[in-house]
């Protein structure tokens, strides 16, 4: 079974490998996304502190990493475009997998799970980017119901943003 969990502040480093392979994969495939330092210790250590990291589990292993957030974004106030709802929302953010659990429809899983963890707190709006060439994140938003939105500028770059009501 699938879960997540809270990162403790000692798994900093496990987090961090997860990110760095993801980054190493990222570049594999020609997309720019988390090139230029972004994300680095600092953000994860931020998200761990502030108990918005979590690691994606199962029985045997530690499976990704994602950064779940309540608190809005800033860079959301200033999309080209229009959001579907202007209800408070969660964001997902930094979202990475190990390279055993890319593939296997585990960001289906984890969609669900920041859902029913939403759920519990009255969110029902959920709210992800990512970089225009960044296909394969797109088609799992696309396949999870999230609907194009516009574009944020975040981390230097334009990205392309989505919405989704549950």
């Amino acid at each position: 079974m699938i879960e997540l969990r809270l990162v403790k502040s000692e798994e900093i480093q496990i987090a961090m490998e997860i990110i760095n392979a993801a980054k190493i994969h990222l570049k594999e495939q020609g997309i720019d996304q988390w090139q230029t330092g972004y994300p680095d210790y600092a953000c994860i250590e931020r998200d761990i502190i502030d108990q918005k990291g979590f690691f994606v589990v199962d029985e045997e292993s530690i499976l990704g990493y994602l950064c779940i957030d309540y608190d809005g974004e800033s860079a959301y106030d200033n999309m080209q475009g229009t959001w579907n709802t202007s209800e408070n929302y969660v964001v997902v953010h930094r979202m990475a997998f190990t390279e055993k659990s890319r593939g296997k429809g585990v960001s289906s899983v984890v969609f669900r799970l920041v859902e029913e963890l939403s759920k519990r707190k009255g969110i029902n709006s959920f709210r992800v980017d990512t970089d225009a060439d960044n296909k394969k994140m797109q088609h799992i938003l696309k396949k999870n119901g999230f609907s194009y939105c516009g574009t944020i500028w975040f981390d230097n770059s334009e990205k392309i943003a989505f919405d989704k009501t549950f």
